[in-house]
């Protein structure tokens, strides 16, 4: 069986050594905590319109407060040398929460808050995505070591 060796190291992370760099590890901690991030802030929301307004306030702060995540991961992942697909989706966690804040403050003719819950569910999948291809790509799995042999 052959394989094309673009496609063995499409998902590797250039290392020296066979165990992940401490800041390949902290990346993927980091983007993980983003993603917890996302469902917490998912849950206040939802306490929010189904249980107590109270936690309106709570989900803005919150949102306000972990959104710099996604700067953090946009600088790391140019740190570090990531495969394209997880510098891409990194990227597009900054530029869907960017937009996200856009279509709940701007005041425009066209109502963008309608697009806000979309937004943040591609978020939450690009988020998710980003976490499982990292894992991945630090830890690959046994079909995977066996494809690059």
């Amino acid at each position: 069986m052959t394989s094309n060796p673009s496609d063995s190291t499409t998902n590797q992370i250039p290392n020296s050594t066979q165990s992940p760099h401490w800041a390949v590890i902290g990346f993927c901690v980091v983007a993980i905590l983003f993603n917890l991030c996302l469902v917490a802030q998912l849950l206040t929301v939802g306490f929010a319109h189904f249980y107590n307004p109270a936690w309106w306030n709570i989900h803005v702060h919150f949102v306000r407060g972990y959104s710099g995540l996604s700067l953090i991961l946009l600088a790391w992942v140019y740190w570090i040398p990531f495969p394209p697909r997880i510098r891409k989706l990194t990227a597009s966690l900054a530029v869907l929460l960017g937009l996200q804040f856009l279509t709940i403050h701007a005041k425009t003719s066209l109502p963008l808050a309608i697009f806000h819950p979309l937004l943040g569910f591609s978020l939450f999948t690009a988020s998710s995505t980003l976490v499982h291809r990292v894992w991945r790509t630090i830890w690959p799995s046994k079909e995977n070591k066996l494809d690059t042999i």
